[in-house]
């Protein structure tokens, strides 16, 4: 066998070889796809079925509520076929002329028997009034007018001049600062 030979068989076995992953890759990426419809199917069936089991719940909830809504209709009938409009009209008159009675009793019973009822209210007002504006008027005729008030006597000795040292301390300061502002 010659090197031609060999290379010739090292590449076919190549090729081979290069066919068999191929194919089975290609077989890996089929099973790829089934298992991804596979996938897809089963998760649009759960969808569905969530959906019904939903609406199953729905409906038995749906069943109750008109269940016992046609319970509180009959329990509601019964409970109004002892009562009649007029009876209910008459019992509510009843009670609103006991309230008002009641009332009255409470009026009555609160009120001061034989002292205060004499006397107007309006007239009391009135007399209040006037009382108020006499004292108002005593309180004005009293005031009377400015009175003189002391002021502060005005101090007899001579207040002390300024130290004349202070003086001459600023004029040394101000020599200085010009003599320092002359050298720059």
């Amino acid at each position: 066998m010659s090197v031609m030979d060999n290379r010739q068989n090292g590449w076919v076995s190549h090729m081979i070889v290069s066919m068999v992953v191929v194919s089975a890759a290609l077989q890996a990426l089929k099973r790829k796809k089934r298992y991804e419809k596979q996938l897809a199917q089963i998760d649009g069936t759960l969808s569905t079925i969530e959906f019904q089991r939903e609406a199953l719940e729905n409906a038995n909830t749906n069943t109750e509520v008109l269940k016992n809504m046609g319970y509180a209709a009959k329990a509601m009938k019964a409970a109004h076929d002892n009562m009649d409009i007029d009876k209910v009209d008459e019992l509510m008159q009843d009670i609103a002329d006991q309230q008002e009675l009641a009332e009255e009793i409470s009026t009555a019973i609160s009120k001061p028997v034989g002292f205060g009822e004499e006397f107007d209210e309006d007239e009391l007002m009135a007399e209040l009034e006037e009382l108020e504006q006499e004292e108002l008027d005593k309180n004005l005729l009293e005031i009377s007018g400015p009175e003189t008030v002391p002021l502060p006597n005005v101090p007899s000795i001579a207040l002390p001049s300024k130290p004349a040292k202070k003086k001459e301390e600023e004029d040394d300061d101000m020599k200085e600062l010009e003599n320092w502002a002359g050298s720059m």
